[in-house]
C-alpha cells in the first residue's frame, strides 16, 4: 500500500493532463475547424487523424518499449516530440498543414497512454481493481477542459483553444518525468508469440467487438457539439453535457474494484454494449428533448466507463509478463485506433448526405453488433481462455 500512495498523484497527474487534452480535442476541435471554414466531409476527415495514429503508432511504440526494456523513457521522447509538434497549430490554416501537423502530433501523442496502462497496472499489481480509482483523475481533468472552456467560448474566440491544447501538451511532458519505474514479472506465456495469443477466437471476438465501440462513438466525439450548437444549445450548455457524461463516468470508476469483483469484467463489457445501443439511438433522435439527453449523457458512464475499465483490465489478464506494453499497444491500436478512425471517416458523409438522425442510429447499430460479438466471446469461456 506504500507503494501505491507515493506514486499515486504522479500518475494521477499524467492522466489528469492527458484527459484534459480530449477534453479540448473531442468536442471543440471540430468547432474551431469550423471557424476556420473547413466543410464536414474536410472536418470529419482531420477529427480522423488522431485515431488513425492511434492505430499506427502504438504498436511501434509498444514494440520499442518492450525490445529496450526503456518503457518510461519512450513515454518521455514521446511526450516531449508531441509538445513541440503541437506548436504547429498555431502557424497554419490551410487543410493540408493542419492534417500534416495532427499527424506528427498525433502520432508520438498516441504512443504515450497504452504504455502509462501497462505502468499502471503493473505498479498496482494484484491491486488492478484500484485502477479505475487512478484513472478517474483523467476524468477529472476531462471536467476541468470541458467545462471551463464551454463556459469561456461564450466570451471569448474560439481560437483561445490553441492554448489550451499547448497547456495540456506541457502537463503531459511534465508529469511523463515524474512515472514510476516498474518492474516486468515474468510469466509462462513469454516465450510465445504475441500474435499466438491474439489469435484464440475469444480474443479475437472482443477485439472485433471492441472495435465496433470505438467506431460507434466515432460520430460522437466528431459531430456530437456541432449538432448540439445547431439544435440551439449554448456553447456553455455543450460543455455541461459532456462534463455530465465524465462525471458519471467518474462515479463507476470509483466503484469499479466492486462491480468488478460482483459481476466480473466480462459481464461488465456485456452490459456496457447494450447501454450504448439505447444511449445512441437517445442522442440521434431525442436530442430536443433535454431530459432524454440528459439521460443520455448519464449513460456515459456505461459506455466509457465501465466499458473501459473492464475491457483494459481483461487485456490486462491476457497479455501478462513481456508482452503487457504490446497487448495494451495493440488493443489500442486495433479498438480505439482503428475503430475510432472508421467511426470518423464515415461521419462527415453521413452526417452531409443523410443526416444527424441516420449518423447515431448507425452508431447504435455498430454496438448492437458489438454487443453479439462480446458475448458470443464470453460463451466461449474466455477467461479460461486468457491462461
Amino acid at each position: 500500500m506504500t507503494q501505491v500512495k507515493n506514486y499515486y498523484w504522479r500518475i494521477a497527474g499524467f492522466y489528469f493532463f492527458y484527459y484534459a487534452f480530449i477534453g479540448m480535442f473531442a468536442p471543440y476541435w471540430s468547432l474551431y475547424l469550423q471557424s476556420i471554414r473547413f466543410s464536414a466531409v474536410e472536418i470529419g476527415i482531420l477529427m480522423s487523424v488522431q485515431p488513425v495514429m492511434r492505430m499506427l503508432a502504438p504498436s511501434l511504440w509498444g514494440w520499442l518499449a518492450d525490445h529496450t526494456g526503456k518503457r518510461l523513457l519512450v513515454v518521455q521522447v514521446a511526450a516531449s516530440l508531441s509538445a513541440i509538434f503541437y506548436l504547429g497549430v498555431f502557424v497554419t490554416t490551410s487543410f493540408w498543414g493542419m492534417l500534416l501537423v495532427l499527424a506528427l502530433m498525433s502520432f508520438f501523442w498516441s504512443a504515450s497512454m497504452p504504455l502509462v496502462e501497462a505502468t499502471t497496472l503493473s505498479y498496482l499489481g494484484k491491486q488492478t481493481a484500484r485502477y479505475g480509482r487512478l484513472r478517474s483523475w483523467g476524468s477529472v481533468g476531462f471536467i476541468g477542459s470541458v467545462v471551463g472552456l464551454g463556459y469561456a467560448f461564450d466570451y471569448i474566440a474560439i481560437s483561445w483553444l490553441l492554448w489550451a491544447g499547448l497547456i495540456c501538451e506541457l502537463g503531459i511532458l511534465l508529469f511523463s518525468r515524474q512515472l514510476p519505474e516498474t518492474q516486468v514479472v515474468p510469466h509462462h506465456t513469454d516465450q510465445q508469440p504475441i500474435l499466438k495469443i491474439f489469435l484464440r477466437p475469444s480474443v479475437m471476438l472482443l477485439f472485433g467487438a471492441c472495435f465496433l465501440m470505438s467506431a460507434a462513438h466515432g460520430p460522437y466525439y466528431t459531430f456530437f457539439s456541432i449538432y448540439l450548437v445547431e439544435h440551439g444549445y449554448a456553447k456553455s450548455a455543450v460543455g455541461g453535457l459532456w462534463a455530465l457524461g465524465v462525471i458519471c463516468e467518474i462515479g463507476v470508476f470509483i466503484l469499479m474494484p466492486r462491480l468488478a469483483h460482483r459481476y466480473g469484467f466480462m459481464r461488465i463489457l456485456i452490459a456496457s454494449f447494450a447501454l450504448a445501443v439505447v444511449r445512441f439511438m437517445m442522442i440521434g433522435w431525442c436530442v430536443d428533448f433535454l431530459l432524454l439527453l440528459l439521460i443520455a449523457q448519464v449513460l456515459h458512464a456505461a459506455t466509457f466507463g465501465a466499458y473501459h475499465a473492464a475491457s483494459v483490465g481483461l487485456i490486462h489478464e491476457l497479455f501478462q509478463g513481456k508482452h503487457q506494453s504490446r497487448g495494451q499497444a495493440m488493443f489500442g491500436s486495433l479498438t480505439y485506433g482503428a475503430g475510432g478512425m472508421l467511426g470518423g471517416l464515415i461521419s462527415g458523409p453521413v452526417w452531409q448526405y443523410y443526416g444527424a438522425n441516420m449518423l447515431y442510429t448507425c452508431s447504435a447499430l455498430m454496438a448492437l453488433l458489438g454487443l453479439i460479438l462480446v458475448g458470443w466471446s464470453s460463451s466461449g469461456r474466455f477467461l479460461q481462455a486468457a491462461h
